[in-house]
């Protein structure tokens, strides 16, 4: 068998119930990147649960520093966002402080893959509960993204939404489409997603864009990947580039 040099590395930290993340990651990465993973323990998506698990944090974020990953993402929506605007930047601090490496966070990938994409009106459907899109929604809402429409499955064990079949993701991103949004977004790291974006994104003539495809896109651009990977939507497809920072703000 052929040895694949393996030249960059993505840490990889995932809710200690997740089952999807792992293999939707490794399935969608370019040869030369390798994935490593520590876990952060949650059961439930719920508004309780996705603060707690941040308490592990730097832990898991140091142990992944052991294995010289280039990068620390928390590849997870609910817990990014559940409290506001800045709260994904402050998550990055912790495990970039922790682990010495750079960081990112899904609600940090999803602004960056809307403001490259030009995606200012998005239609937001969630394996998870209504309560939790909404906090999501707010999220968007409070960067100037507007959320035309909302539709969420309802379920609360993340176990549970590991069992899902990908048609209810195709199905649920299917329905909530509307002809003015610019994107339809699948939102839960936990949610099978990977294997009907290509079909989505041909029925509704738009991007489809999902915590995992834009969360490894956002890695992939911070280390350097210059690799695109077809099949997975056009965001891993064509891998554009991150948008240009904000100018400095005068003192």
């Amino acid at each position: 068998m052929k040895h694949i040099e393996k030249k960059h590395r993505i840490g990889l930290l995932v809710p200690s119930s997740n089952s999807t993340q792992e293999p939707e990651f490794v399935q969608m990465l370019p040869e030369s990147v390798s994935l490593h993973v520590a876990r952060l323990s949650l059961s439930r998506i719920d508004a309780d649960s996705t603060v707690r698990i941040v308490t592990e944090l730097e832990k898991e974020s140091r142990k992944l520093a052991d294995a010289a990953v280039d990068i620390v993402v928390l590849a997870a929506t609910a817990p990014s966002t559940r409290l506001g605007k800045g709260y994904d930047a402050q998550l990055i601090r912790r495990m970039e402080e922790a682990s010495g490496r750079p960081a990112t966070t899904a609600a940090t990938a999803m602004l960056d893959a809307f403001a490259t994409l030009r995606v200012r009106r998005v239609a937001l459907a969630g394996a998870w509960s209504e309560a939790t899109n909404k906090w999501v929604a707010a999220f968007l809402e409070s960067h100037g993204i507007e959320v035309l429409s909302q539709l969420a499955m309802g379920v609360v064990s993340n176990n549970e939404v590991g069992r899902l079949h990908p048609d209810t993701a195709f199905e649920h991103g299917r329905k909530v489409d509307r002809k003015d949004a610019d994107a339809v977004v699948l939102a839960c790291g936990n949610w099978w997603t990977a294997s009907i974006v290509e079909a989505l994104e041909r029925t509704v003539g738009k991007p489809v864009l999902t915590t995992n495809n834009m969360t490894l896109w956002h890695a992939l651009k911070k280390i350097g990947v210059r690799e695109g990977v077809a099949g997975f939507g056009r965001l891993l497809r064509d891998l554009p580039e991150l948008p240009a920072p904000l100018p400095a703000q005068a003192a």
